[in-house]
């Protein structure tokens, strides 16, 4: 059974920084491309950082030169570091799993966590 948890969400101020982690069970992690999307309600989930199985990365125009994403392989689990954090970037994010290994969206979610980022 796949499982995918985040963590490190919360409340910070504008310019300020957060990391999120999303530990996973029950795939072969390193197979998978892994990526991170935010969403609020009534609105798409969009893409926020995808990194692939050969460790390519991707970025949304609106994140890149603030956040970055990584993986671990040994420890099962892909970060998103936000630096420079303003109140725009207030969504509940998500983590997702995507057995194609070349790219993000399809396969596993987590249950997301919240990143509210004060003015």
């Amino acid at each position: 059974q796949v499982e995918l948890v985040e963590s490190g969400g919360g409340l910070v101020r504008a310019g300020g920084s957060l990391g999120l982690s999303c530990a996973t069970s029950g795939m072969v992690f390193s197979r998978n491309a892994m990526g991170w999307y935010r969403q609020t309600p009534g609105e798409q989930r969009e893409l926020v950082a995808c990194i692939t199985s050969g460790g390519r990365t991707t970025y949304a125009d609106s994140v890149r030169g603030r956040f970055t994403i990584s993986r671990d392989n040994a420890k099962n689990t892909v970060y998103l570091q936000m630096n420079s954090l303003k109140p725009e970037d207030t969504y509940v994010y998500y983590c997702n799993a995507d057995p194609r290994g070349l790219g993000c969206g399809r396969g596993y979610w987590g249950p997301g966590t919240q990143v509210t980022v004060s003015s």
